[in-house]
């Protein structure tokens, strides 16, 4: 038996010892008549490398446990030869290969977990049909198994109990064969891409449910995705219920009435990341056992019904991102075991309820995104376990609460930005000696920053940015243990910074902009690895950070009372003899510009972007006077022209249109904001600029293959390795603007205008008028009104049909806005369909016409992508690889382009997909395995 196992830990130490006998061994236990092994239980061993066929040598086994240990390969197929196996379990190891076949020759088993692992390809139907299946316990989730699952009535499990499939690649429907399991406890069928219509038709056959996941699937309600109430009625008689999930299958319909009518003994209730409208029907309170509720993620409107109270238990309520409207109900005081409540990011109006103060397991309160008003209730101090509050984005007015301010219970975060508070910083704050972060931007607080925050030794980010706080820096701030980050911003601070910010170990982003700082600012320290941003707006600094103006050597207090008197004297006489003087050389030098129509860049713009100056005369010259014919563009900020310099390089010139978009002005600063401060080969970089009241221009370098929409339309003149190429050059690209920039950028208008083709037809995204600054946290957005322009002040973010859905709500631009916009692009390439073509034609977005169509209807997208963009002299048995290719492209789309953009990609996950798919396609005639899913983008994310 020693060569069955590989033992790197010596775990099996009594295996090796001769006076030990073999059913003594650890982990073995025999039949204690005929000395037969008979069980093998290594579980939990760290045990590694193969599983020994020789196990099959043992065949009076019953029961083998190797799970949570370290093996690899393959499962051996030789332990179907195990006729009297009852009990297999290979668990939460690293076995790759598919299921053997030879397992359906294991007419006794009756447990079998293979969860866990990296198994892949379609369960063998002889497992489930193999004419006398016991099986009561199957756990195959956790893999990357596919297919359907394989029973008919031919085919059947009539005793099975559990039945674990979840986070694989399953699809099509939950076969009708498993109304005949009519003793199933539990069906987890959770994150895979199942579809079709609930299964209410056979759920009446499970009369002993008590677990149902389907969440993250693609299942649809009845009537078209518009009628819950047939799957909710097949549940009303399963008694014993306690948990249901059906999150994030889009799926539609409202809550109906008989929702209420479900077992009482009912503990969870998962409706979250679907399209559900209407109310929340009030008779939902009759779950007196409920204790998690999430309906969070839908359509749903109406008010917040005060009955919910009754279910007494309930421990968390998620409401969130839906359109609840009206005030909260007083009622929610009273659930008494109440750890969490979200309601963010609804209607919500009215003020906070003092009632809350009854809630004394309350963990965290969000309520964020409101339109909530009033003042902070004094009696949430009364909240000791509070560990979360975040009332940020409502309207509250009135001073921070001292009894709120000494929550020394608040462990993780304080968020009361973006209201109406004013007064002082409370003192109390310093009793919150454990939170992590507190944020009160962008409020009317004032008064001076108390020393004593030093208290508060955890805190690791600060954020007091947009108020009108003044005086100077309490030395103290930088003394805090773990501050990383400090941001105190667009207020009224003054004096000199403290050494204390250089001294510290721990801090990595400070932004004092925009005060009225003074004093030397030096490049020692943690201030070594600051920019100029850092320090933007504060005239009064000086030091040897590059950008600001080096500190001149103090003249002697003496010397300047003595040169007082001397200039009081001398000016009047100078100004006597030297004014008309004065009056001449201006007048000559006027003269000489207007005869030459030389007009230099604005001095004080062309000092803060460092850029070489250039005249508008050179840029007409260049342009040959901004002629119609060197026109190669134009949008909603102006007009560009491609030109030559006098040295022969070759230019786009972008010139705001100032007559006509005035209001847009701040396009042009937010621009050159970005530009200089970007570096990477796929991202536009700026020559110069030009720059006068009623003349603006950015000078940019000419990309000879303009931009991808020249490409696309009106033919397609790409082959799809130049089009994966681009694509991953633009992820690329819009990666580093998210995640690796020195300042964060989200686009806000990505799309294939803003996306140039130099000489080798390497993409560069241009266009960065409308995009965000981003401060540290994505969410924290720049205060800067001049860069602060989203969906709620008139301006789009984005292009129609390119534009995140949460931005048509109002929400703030993100670097989820973008990544949708990505996944528009690759479903625009592959359909070669523009969005609004698809709009209006089908009405519908394009991305919701595809998810439609997909994954079985999608051969004619197919068909005419491949005709499109298939390489030249293709040879045709290599069509099935650039097919599977055009479905990834389709899936990283849709991946992309979900409704939630908590569940989409982030673009460095989005840059890797694609990373993949280039380097499969360097070399597309070397020999690759077409069903070979390794850059499959479904692998690494999740749809949901």
């Amino acid at each position: 038996m020693s060569g069955i196992v590989s033992d790197p830990k010596n775990s099996l130490a009594s295996w090796k010892s001769p006076s030990v006998r073999v059913c003594n061994w650890s982990g073995v236990r025999c039949n204690n008549a005929s000395d037969r092994v008979v069980e093998l239980d290594l579980s939990g061993k760290s045990l590694g490398g193969t599983i020994s066929p020789a196990l099959a040598d043992l065949s009076y086994l019953k029961i083998i446990d190797l799970s949570e240990n370290f093996f690899v390969g393959h499962i051996p197929k030789e332990l179907g030869y195990l006729v009297q196996l009852g009990e297999l379990s290979l668990s939460g190891n690293f076995l790759e290969g598919k299921i053997p076949s030879e397992f359906g020759s294991l007419h006794g088993l009756y447990y079998l977990d293979l969860g866990s692992n990296q198994l892949e390809g379609e369960i063998p139907p002889s497992l489930f049909c193999n004419g006398s299946s016991s099986l009561k316990y199957i756990d195959l989730s956790n893999n990357s198994l596919g297919g359907q699952i394989p029973l008919s009535n031919q085919c059947m499990l009539k005793e099975l109990r559990f039945f674990l499939l979840w986070s694989n690649h399953f699809v099509g429907q939950v076969p009708l064969a498993l109304s005949n399991s009519t003793q199933l406890k539990w069906l987890d069928l959770e994150l895979n891409k199942f579809s079709g219509e609930l299964p209410s038709e056979i759920l009446h056959d499970w009369p002993q449910l008590q677990f149902l996941y389907l969440s993250y699937n693609d299942f649809v309600s009845h009537d078209g995705n518009t009628n819950l109430e047939p799957f909710f009625a097949s549940m009303v008689n399963l008694s014993h219920l306690q948990e249901l999930e059906l999150a994030g299958n889009n799926l539609g319909g409202k809550l109906p009435r008989i929702i209420g009518d479900l077992s009482s003994n009912l503990v969870q209730l998962h409706l979250d990341d679907n399209l559900i409208y209407g109310s929340i029907p009030p008779n939902i309170a009759n779950f007196v056992n409920l204790t998690f509720l999430n309906l969070s993620s839908n359509l749903l409107n109406g008010s917040i019904p005060p009955s919910l109270c009754k279910m007494g238990k309930l421990e968390r309520i998620f409401l969130s991102n839906n359109s609840l409207s009206g005030e909260i109900p007083l009622a929610l005081g009273d659930i008494k075991h109440l750890g969490l409540l979200d309601l963010s990011r609804n209607k919500l109006s009215g003020s906070i309820p003092d009632s809350f103060a009854n809630l004394s397991q309350l963990r965290r309160l969000l309520l964020y995104e409101n339109q909530l008003s009033g003042t902070i209730p004094p009696s949430l101090g009364k909240c000791i376990n509070l560990e979360i509050l975040d009332l940020s984005h409502n309207r509250i007015s009135g001073e921070i609460p001292s009894e709120v301010a000494a929550l020394s219970s608040l462990k993780i975060y304080l968020n009361l930005s973006s209201n109406n508070l004013i007064g002082p910083l409370p003192l109390e704050l310093s009793k919150m000696d454990m939170v992590l972060a507190i944020d009160l931007s962008t409020n009317n607080l004032s008064g001076t920053i108390p020393p004593q925050l030093e208290s508060c030794i955890a805190l690791e980010y600060l954020n007091l940015s947009g108020n009108t706080l003044e005086g100077p820096l309490p030395f103290s701030l930088g003394q805090m243990p773990y501050v990383r980050a400090l941001d105190l911003s667009s207020n009224r601070l003054s004096g000199n910074i403290p050494e204390s910010l250089q001294d510290s170990s721990t801090l990595k982003v400070l932004n004092i902009s925009f005060n009225r700082f003074s004093g030397h600012v030096s490049n020692k320290g943690v201030f070594s690895s600051l920019t100029m941003d850092s320090f933007l707006g504060n005239d009064g600094l000086c030091g040897s950070v590059k950008g600001l103006p080096s500190c001149h050597k103090k003249h002697g207090y003496h010397l300047v009372l003595l040169f007082i008197p001397v200039l009081l004297f001398f000016t009047p006489l100078l100004f006597i003899l030297w004014y008309p003087v004065v009056l001449k050389v201006k007048a000559r030098r006027q003269l000489e510009i207007f005869s030459r129509g030389d007009f230099e860049d604005d001095e004080e713009e062309t000092k803060e972007l460092k850029y070489p100056r250039i005249s508008y005369s050179e840029l007409t010259e260049a342009t040959g006077g901004l002629n119609a014919s060197r026109l190669i563009g134009s949008g909603r900020f102006g007009h560009v022209y491609k030109g030559v310099l006098r040295d022969n390089t070759r230019i786009a010139v972008k010139v705001l249109d100032t007559t006509t978009a005035a209001e847009l002005s701040g396009s042009f600063r937010r621009e050159c904001q970005i530009l200089r401060r970007i570096r990477h080969r796929n991202l536009i970089r700026i020559i110069t600029i030009c720059s006068k009241p009623k003349f603006k221009a950015l000078v940019l370098p000419l990309m000879p293959n303009g931009s991808l929409e020249k490409h696309l339309y009106p033919s397609h003149r790409l082959d799809l390795v130049q089009l994966v190429r681009i694509c991953s050059d633009v992820a690329e690209g819009m990666a580093y603007l998210h995640h690796y920039s020195p300042v964060r950028v989200v686009h806000c208008d990505l799309k294939p205008s803003n996306i140039l083709l130099d000489d080798d037809m390497t993409a560069l995204v241009t266009d960065f008028g409308i995009s965000r600054l981003v401060r540290g946290d994505e969410n924290m957005l720049t205060n800067d009104s001049e860069l602060n322009f989203s969906s709620t002040n008139g301006l789009l973010c984005g292009s129609v049909g390119y534009i995140a859905p949460e931005y048509g709500m109002g929400k703030q631009a993100s670097t989820q806005g973008d990544v949708f916009s990505f996944g528009v692009l690759l479903l625009e390439i592959v359909t070669g369909r523009p969005p609004t073509d698809v709009l209006i034609h089908e009405g519908s977005s394009l991305h919701e016409w595809i998810k439609r169509q997909y994954p079985y209807k999608l051969d004619n997208i197919v068909e005419q992508a491949l005709r499109k963009c298939s390489p030249s002299a293709l040879p045709k048995h290599y069509n099935k690889i650039w097919e599977d290719v055009i479905l990834e492209l389709i899936e990283l789309g849709l991946l992309c382009t979900q409704q939630n953009p908590a569940m989409r990609p982030s673009m460095v996950d989005v840059a890797k997909e694609m990373g993949k798919l280039k380097e499969f396609l360097s070399n597309p005639f070397e020999e690759n395995d077409p069903n070979d899913n390794s850059f499959s983008s479904k692998d690494n994310l999740v749809v949901k």
